[in-house]
């Protein structure tokens, strides 16, 4: 069975010159040459942390090598991961990787596949797209973005520039072979005010279009805002429209498909989803099979805009179906380990404060003061709308 820690304790060979003695090596147990090579074996999850150490050391890093797993190598002139490392604290702060690639030295991706979510009857086209990235050193977390960097130039002669989409894929990638990266985009399409003509997405038109095999460059990873807690015991309220699933796909894979030894989630994940119909329910089945098969732990609520009506007749929108269960929502945010995730329309957003205000208020709360003395200030409250 694929046990998600055997890539958080994969080894990487590092080949470094050029440390010198200073103060901080001379912390250290091991002698340090002026020049010539040093070899080090480094866990994955301390990668960020031993680069930046080499960097006060004043080394240089020549090559690193994946072990692909195996034990690390020991002689009398390569000290261990222990040796080159300070003593670890009792719980260290998650490394999180952060613009590994730049627009201005982007990595490549290559595609594997480029499949349609939009079932029959559904509006618009929204795209799975999945990127082979194992010839590179991206790395990434779930809540994080990636970006895109379209073919081509813009009307003046420029490249474009890049264009950010939120991950849909966990760390591990859809094969759990730690090789890829995946995106759920839709098709920008919309009306000229002026003009009235038809106008395409640049990014998402070139994303679309893109077949097997085709190389697309790839910068980041960005984002810190949304990002899970470590905690297995957390309340996980997630609010999506339409691709704002993205996120919230990447979270529940890793809490329920992928089997980790140090993160088996047994809190609660509620899933409030918006689209327009019941064909654009992107990742319907694979959604209500982890409904039906984790039901203490997996709640699932659709408001479908051009099928259900609210109690007075109007459309449903997310923001309905929060007012129908704001006083239960309320209830969960008194907990200290419940975080809210909203990610995909901001006008959502205006309603689901209305919906939360009158709850509040029913408790002798003031929502606003709630949100942002509490919710905010403790880091449980996650937007990324646009």
């Amino acid at each position: 069975m694929y046990n998600a820690t055997n890539f958080g304790s994969r080894m990487f060979r590092y080949e470094v010159v050029g440390l010198r003695q200073n103060a901080e090596t001379d912390k250290t147990n091991h002698p340090i040459r002026n020049s010539g090579s040093q070899f080090f074996n480094v866990p994955y999850d301390r990668m960020n942390q031993f680069m930046q150490q080499i960097s006060r050391w004043g080394g240089k890093i020549v090559s690193i090598q994946s072990l692909n797993g195996a034990a690390p190598l020991a002689t009398s002139s390569e000290p261990s991961p222990k040796a080159a490392e300070p003593a670890a604290p009792a719980k260290e702060k998650m490394d999180i990787p952060v613009n590994i690639y730049r627009p201005n030295n982007p990595c490549i991706g290559k595609v594997i596949s480029n499949e349609e979510l939009v079932r029959e009857g559904g509006e618009g086209t929204v795209k799975h797209i999945i990127f082979d990235i194992s010839g590179t050193e991206l790395r990434y977390l779930e809540g994080q973005s990636i970006g895109i960097i379209p073919a081509g130039t813009d009307a003046n002669g420029k490249p474009h520039k890049l264009r950010l989409y939120s991950i849909a894929s966990t760390r591990h990638g859809d094969f759990l072979d730690d090789k890829t990266v995946s995106l759920c985009v839709r098709q920008l399409e919309y009306k000229d005010k002026e003009t009235g003509e038809t106008v395409y997405g640049v990014c998402s038109s070139y994303l679309n279009k893109l077949q097997p095999g085709d190389e697309v460059k790839i910068t980041g990873p960005v984002g810190k805002e949304m990002l899970l807690p470590d905690d297995p015991e957390a309340t996980i309220v997630m609010l999506a429209t339409g691709t704002g699933i993205a996120p919230f796909r990447a979270f529940l894979w890793r809490m329920f498909k992928e089997k980790h030894e140090d993160y088996q989630f047994k809190g609660l994940a509620w899933l409030f989803f918006g689209v327009a119909y019941t064909a654009n329910i992107l990742y319907k089945e694979q959604l209500e099979e982890l409904q039906e098969k984790y039901p203490d732990h997996f709640r699932l609520t659709y408001a479908i805009s051009r099928e259900q009506k609210n109690a007075d007749g109007s459309k449903m929108y997310i923001q309905g179906r929060i007012a129908e269960h704001a006083d239960e929502l309320w209830q969960l945010l008194q907990k200290k380990n419940t975080h809210v995730y909203m990610c995909g329309l901001k006008g959502m957003e205006p309603g689901i404060d209305e919906a939360m205000t009158a709850a509040a208020a029913k408790n002798g709360a003031d929502w606003q003061e709630f949100l942002k003395g509490t919710l905010k200030k403790e880091g449980r409250w996650h937007v990324e709308t646009y």
